[in-house]
């Protein structure tokens, strides 16, 4: 059984393109790598042998290299290195398992115990994190204008949820359908970082990668689901594209027709349901994402309207009426019909 992959980066290409085009050499060859493989479609096959009926992890160090998946540093049930990085992404993958398999009784990414591959030090300064189809892979950053990418966990949730809908709903990398799969990971990444913090919505602060811009640079994210445009604004990076509302919907052909700047649209759709809703994000709103992504009413090119009428009929399935009209509210607020 085999399952389509694309390579999802948690940094657009935009992003770097801008930098590499001020002269940012740590971008320039991060950039490199991304586009040597973002057209990449990859076919990951599940485990020959049953995979074993529990978490399994295994980190592995690149050494600045680009070979993957490097020297194996720590198993499943290993102790602590003292390497700061392999053990954070040793507890992300854990965090982000420990969401879908205690609220979603997911087993791993994959639904079937996939095994939670990772390699840190990837490459020289490099600039970003990426899901290949099979294993997590973070950069160092370069200091500059990205920490270490293990340094937020909702980043790894976020790589880690493309996964899931590899392995699901399979939406195209492009355009709408790529700016749900986009959107998607960073709901679920979100929510992991909330699992594990023990916040309710009204306490969460719905950033995807809080801690990722290293200091001096003017922004407190890579985007803002609360409000969507503002996570960042300095002169390097430029401004936050991200829209709210289909009124200002961006169309483009980079970054496969915007998919990490129009998700802000269906991210600040969650946001509004999981704030109307009240209590824990990921036991309502969250649970009528996850239904409606693993449910197999979503077609593998479907746009924001398909999605959203989905998710109506999902939380009249899972919940009742009253949660359906909530849902049908918060995307009727980001210029949504779902009639």
């Amino acid at each position: 059984m085999t399952a389509a992959a694309h390579r999802c980066t948690i940094v657009p290409p935009f992003v770097l393109d801008r930098l590499a085009e001020q002269g940012h050499e740590a971008a320039r060859r991060s950039l490199a790598l991304d586009t040597l493989h973002r057209d990449n479609r990859l076919a990951t096959a599940l485990p020959a042998a049953a995979p074993a009926p529990h978490l399994t992890r295994t980190i592995g160090d690149a050494r600045h290299s680009q070979r993957l998946p490097g020297r194996t540093v720590r198993r499943e049930g290993g102790a602590a290195t003292p390497d700061a990085t392999v053990n954070r992404a040793y507890d992300g993958l854990g965090a982000t398992f420990a969401l879908f398999e205690q609220v979603y009784g997911r087993h791993s990414i994959d639904g079937a115990w996939l095994p939670l591959d990772a390699t840190v030090h990837y490459g020289r300064d490099y600039d970003n994190a990426f899901w290949d189809g099979s294993r997590m892979v973070f950069g160092d950053g370069d200091g500059v204008i990205f920490v270490d990418f293990t340094s937020c966990l909702d980043v790894i949730g976020h790589e880690l949820a493309h996964g899931v809908t590899q392995y699901t709903a399979g939406l195209d990398y492009q355009g709408q359908s790529g700016a749900l799969n986009e959107s998607l990971s960073d709901v679920f990444g979100s929510l992991v970082k909330q699992y594990a913090l023990g916040q309710d919505a009204d306490r969460a602060d719905w950033l995807i990668g809080a801690g990722l811009l290293a200091p001096g640079v003017h922004g407190v994210a890579l985007r803002s689901m609360k409000d969507p445009g503002t996570a960042y604004d300095d002169e390097r990076l430029g401004k936050d594209p991200q829209p709210a509302h289909m009124d200002d919907y961006v169309d483009t052909a980079q970054d496969n027709g915007g998919v990490h700047i129009n998700s802000g649209i269906p991210n600040h759709a969650f946001y509004l349901l999981a704030t109307a809703l009240g209590g824990s994000a990921w036991e309502r709103a969250g649970r009528i994402w996850y239904d409606t992504v693993t449910g197999g009413a979503l077609a593998h090119d479907s746009d924001f309207t398909a999605f959203a009428r989905a998710t109506v009929a999902a939380a009249r399935a899972r919940f009742d009426d009253i949660a359906a009209n909530t849902v049908t509210a918060a995307w009727s607020e980001v210029g949504i019909s779902t009639t």
